[in-house]
């Protein structure tokens, strides 16, 4: 009976800590081009991304995040936080804003999951950025939980630009916050990776570089881009895709996103898909009808909704 007991004892010790990441995995370091956990051992991230901040805030609560750890079982959240347009933006409204991300990051660190703090914009805005994430790194750099996104998908700037801004941005997070992870990103929308592999950031640990895909328009093409950066040893991070075409909308690919999840978990990529908003678009993974709290059922879902959810509860072993 003793014996029962405590075997018993050791298996609810395991599941509390399996169902909380952060203490399964700990710390997160860069080790080649692999994401390792605090004792150098390879591990994936496998979440959502909320939709920005500006346009769904209703879902940037306490609520949502618990449900998608415990129920979607995603080991990541992404906080998009729109840097422009509207009366909402984080240019507009900053204290506002500041506090719909901080909502969701405070909710993860609870929950024990990963939190990326996405600065979700297409435009450099060095100083806000630099201003914003050395209050962020200040107030949560402590906290193994965090990873930063330092700029969500250059379009036109050139890569000698984004990485101007980046050295910048991550000097300013390094102040405060030596070793969480940083993700960089590239021009034309996170798909010119095999730019950024013919000249890395130099100079700094536990930087990856982030590669955004919409199956329905990427194909082979944009994963030659990512297997070339692998092989010039630049580690990827994808922190936004989906099934869809790239305007977020058009029917699902599934073979092809199929492709994608394959690729990624075969070269131990960690990736996020797009988004929590309620939007009329594919992409849009929830109906109006679903609460701002969670604990959404079926009827809730849209088909990439559903899809969403099967996929990451099947990777992430749910």
């Amino acid at each position: 009976m003793k014996y029962k007991l405590i075997m018993a004892a050791l298996m609810g010790l395991c599941l509390s800590v399996n169902g909380q990441p952060v203490k399964q995995y700990g710390s997160l370091k860069v080790k080649g081009t692999r994401l390792v956990d605090q004792r150098g051992q390879p591990v994936m991230l496998r979440g959502m991304s909320f939709g920005w901040h500006n346009f769904w805030p209703r879902f940037y609560t306490a609520g949502v995040v618990s449900w998608l750890h415990r129920d979607w079982k995603i080991n990541v959240v992404r906080a998009a936080m729109g840097i422009e347009p509207g009366d909402n933006s984080y240019l507009a409204r900053k204290e506002w804003s500041e506090e719909k991300i901080k909502t969701v990051v405070e909710a993860a660190i609870r929950e024990n999951i990963y939190v990326i703090i996405d600065w979700h914009s297409h435009n450099i805005n060095l100083a806000e950025a630099k201003a914003f994430f050395a209050e962020m790194s200040a107030s949560y750099g402590k906290y193994p939980h965090v990873i930063y996104e330092i700029f969500n998908e250059p379009d036109k700037e050139s890569w000698a630009e984004v990485k101007a801004y980046s050295e910048e941005l991550i000097r300013t997070i390094r102040a405060n916050d030596p070793d969480n992870i940083i993700l960089v990103g590239s021009p034309h929308w996170d798909q010119d990776v095999h730019i950024v592999a013919d000249d890395p950031i130099q100079g700094f640990d536990n930087i990856m570089y982030t590669l955004h895909y919409y199956a329905a328009t990427h194909h082979q093409f944009l994963r030659d881009r990512g297997e070339y950066a692998l092989k010039k040893g630049v580690p990827l991070f994808i922190s936004e895709s989906a099934g869809m075409e790239a305007t977020g909308d058009g029917p699902l690919n599934e073979a092809e996103w199929q492709r994608w999840i394959d690729w990624s978990e075969k070269n131990g990529i960690s990736w996020v898909t797009w988004s929590v908003s309620d939007k009329d678009e594919t992409c849009s993974v929830l109906l109006p009808s679903a609460s701002s709290e969670g604990k959404w059922a079926e009827k809730d879902l849209k088909e990439s909704g559903k899809k969403s959810r099967a996929l990451i509860r099947k990777y992430n072993g749910e």
